[in-house]
């Protein structure tokens, strides 16, 4: 099985064991073994060069350049902190030029100072003092003053001529320099000033700012220690400043990477403690390393990547990395998309993109409202819209405006769930259960050339106009608690087969539910979906019930995510792969526009059948014919009644688009579906023995164009049971 895929796997990030671990080679197994031979006769206990010959089990290039990915991250690194110090320093150049200004000054003052006592001799004028102040002079002593005086005066008139000189050549440069040009003087005033400045500043003075950019996390080895201890992860030492406690011994970092510090360590081995330990311990980690627990990413490393039991990856950003504005999808801007490749799905913690393959796979998406759970569903739908070969069934039972663009499309499309949208979801249930039995059938009969591995192919796909078949079905919740028990179980029952045996027949399942408990989404159902994701849950138990029992304890925790979170999930896609991704953006708008794409595209190939090829208001809207907006949305939501009450018409006016219909009552419904053209053959409709007023399908598709209706019924004229026509 292929699980989530990214351009550049690294620690942290979601990745597939079996991916990397290599294959058994037959060809090579004799020179394998001739390989271990020549390594255990080196390393037997009899052979003297054993020591001397056995290659140092130590990496030769430091931590961050053992990679590319480290190598880039550090780079990046590099330049916004490059960045970072020149907007720094940029703002503050007037202080510095006024703080240049200040110790000139004072540097000029301190040159003064400290020639003036060579200008005007003072060393002789000491000493000529000295002998003046003696008030009995030996004769020798007067000729001595008499001589030191002389050579005084000789000096300092010397020096002083020199000065004089000296302050006519500066008067006369000064007047030179305002005369140049203003780029030599520039240039001559620097040459003047720094020196200048430099001697006039301090031990403690220092020209620039000492700027150093807000890091909201440190880490080293004894902090990592520390917080390891803290969480009893580590045992203590004996002493006072614990230098004789065990200690994890890091095989990389911690280092810088990207916008926050990675390090790979291993536990010491005496203690009883494994990696699964320390996962288990996350938020601990996080108080004591001062950051939240979100800013922690932490893995296991397999055996795969040169792992162990006891071997943790780790990377702690600098802030919470799930803050920054969403990405709008790729798929928004693609013309065709295959199926058969990963679909992009988002970005993880460190930027890493994220893609998912969803073929031979089912999904389930949970979490609470408004937490983006519905966009992020519809990537996946998405994606089957830009390729031809995917057949769509869609069962939206909230009946909103999320999954209405798929009108275009969906082969059988159901919304609400009213009685009537229940009776066609398990009409629809039951015709996918005939087309996978009739695939394996199928399947059966073909030579292995054809169909090797009894699984679908492209080939079987083009010869036998077979298509992938993506069922997506949100608000499960809503048609569980709106069945008896019987029914539940029986729908249960349909929709784990469809996800256990329908992936090798070309089904691709994907369901949604707000409430994952075990009424509203049955265990027996969750259990055999291979990709989970979760937004935000209340806690680990309604987490652990998304995405797996236990996962919360490996570090997949839908509950830890808050209400900023939003459009951010929880990714498990095996038993050892998950990531926390900020999901791309695709707007309900830009869906729609992608349902017409797919439309085009299907017409093309000519797979564009069921509900979207009778589809009456989706035909008018691409027929450029106007149809009044209540009559369209009138028709959506009795797609599967040929009669309804006014008052339940109503309320499902309201549940698909409360902002318009929010305010109607039955007069102004009945005035706007007036004005629309529709002619009642009966005002009252009898339903299950209640006679209320009421509309008749066949008169709102009356006041329908008629070459609308015929065109619809000729493209597709035997829908399957409950749908419209």
């Amino acid at each position: 099985m292929t699980d989530l895929m990214t351009e550049e796997p690294q620690m942290g990030t979601v990745h597939h064991l079996d991916e990397h671990r290599p294959a058994p080679d037959p060809s090579t197994t004799a020179a394998d073994a001739a390989d271990a031979a020549v390594v255990e006769a080196v390393d037997r206990a009899d052979n003297p060069l054993a020591d001397w010959l056995t290659v140092p089990d130590a990496p030769v290039l430091p931590a961050w350049a053992r990679s590319a990915a480290s190598v880039k991250a550090n780079a990046q690194a590099l330049a916004r902190l490059t960045w970072w110090h020149t907007r720094f320093h940029s703002f503050r150049v007037p202080k510095y030029l006024f703080k240049t200004v200040l110790l000139a000054a004072r540097g000029f003052y301190r040159a003064t100072v400290g020639l003036w006592p060579t200008l005007s001799a003072q060393d002789h004028s000491a000493a000529v003092r000295a002998l003046k102040a003696q008030s009995k002079l030996k004769p020798e002593d007067v000729d001595l003053a008499a001589r030191l005086q002389a050579a005084h005066y000789e000096r300092t008139r010397t020096r002083r001529w020199r000065f004089g000189a000296a302050a006519v050549a500066v008067t006369t440069a000064v007047v030179g320099v305002a005369l140049a040009d203003p780029l030599v003087q520039g240039g001559i005033a620097a040459a003047v000033v720094t020196p200048l400045a430099y001697l006039g500043r301090g031990k403690e003075t220092h020209l620039l700012d000492q700027g150093a950019p807000p890091l909201k996390v440190d880490m080293s080895a004894a902090q990592l220690n520390d917080a390891l201890r803290a969480a009893g992860l580590l045992k203590s030492g004996s002493g006072k400043d614990d230098k004789d406690a065990p200690r994890v011994s890091c095989s990389m970092g911690p280092v810088r990477d990207g916008r926050g510090w990675a390090v790979i360590f291993d536990m010491p081995r005496g203690g009883g403690k494994t990696a699964s330990d320390v996962l288990a311990k996350r938020e601990v980690i996080a108080q004591e390393l001062g950051v939240d627990e979100i800013q922690v990413i932490m893995s296991r490393v397999r055996a795969a990547k040169g792992g162990n039991a006891g071997r943790v990856s780790m990377w702690v950003a600098d802030d919470d990395p799930y803050l920054a504005d969403p990405v709008p999808s790729p798929l928004a801007t693609m013309d065709r998309f295959s199926i058969w490749d990963a679909v992009p799905f988002g970005a993880d913690a460190r930027g890493n993109r994220v893609s998912v393959p969803v073929i031979w796979q089912s999904m389930f998406f949970g979490g609470l409202p408004r937490r983006g759970k519905t966009f992020t569903q519809r990537l996946m739908t998405a994606a089957g819209l830009l390729d031809p070969w995917v057949r769509h069934y869609v069962a939206d039972f909230k009946g909103g405006q999320d999954w209405m663009g798929m009108r275009h499309v969906a082969h059988r499309l159901v919304l609400g769930a009213e009685e009537d949208a229940i009776e066609a979801f398990k009409n629809m249930l039951a015709e996918l259960l005939a087309e996978m039995e009739r695939r394996f059938a199928l399947f059966r009969g073909l030579p292995t050339s054809i169909c090797p591995e009894g699984k679908l192919t492209p080939q079987i796909i083009e010869k036998y106009k077979m298509p992938f078949i993506f069922l997506t079905v949100d608000e499960l919740q809503e048609a569980f608690l709106a069945m008896d028990d019987k029914d539940r179980e029986a729908v249960v029952d349909d929709l784990g087969r469809l996800a256990r045996r329908g992936p090798a027949a070309g089904f691709i399942s994907n369901y949604a539910s707000q409430r994952p408990d075990a009424k509203s989404v049955p265990t027996k159902l969750r259990e055999i979906i291979t990709i989970r994701c979760c937004t935000q849950v209340t806690d680990k138990t309604s987490s652990d019930m998304v995405l797996g029992s236990g996962k919360a304890a490996m570090g997949a925790d839908a509950s830890l995510l808050s209400e900023e979170h939003k459009g951010v999930t929880v990714l498990v896609t095996g038993p050892a792969s998950y990531a926390t991704v900020k999901n791309d953006l695709l707007t309900t708008a830009e869906f729609n526009t992608l349902a017409l794409k797919g439309r085009a595209l299907r017409e093309a190939v000519g797979q564009i059948s069921g509900d979207a090829a009778g589809d009456v208001t989706a035909g008018a809207g691409r027929a450029g014919v106007t149809i009044a907006p209540v009559l369209s949305d009138v028709l959506d939501v009795m797609r599967h009644s040929d009669r309804i009450h006014s008052v339940d018409l109503l309320a499902r006016l309201v549940n698909a688009d409360e902002d318009r219909y929010g305010d109607w009552d039955l007069d102004k419904l009945a005035a706007e579906l007036d004005a629309a053209g529709v002619k009642r053959t009966t005002k009252q409709i009898n339903i299950k023995g209640k006679n209320l007023a009421g509309y008749r399908r066949a008169d709102l598709e009356a006041a329908v164009p008629e070459e609308l209706l015929l065109a619809a019924r000729a493209v597709d004229p035997t829908p399957s049971t409950g749908t419209a026509v």
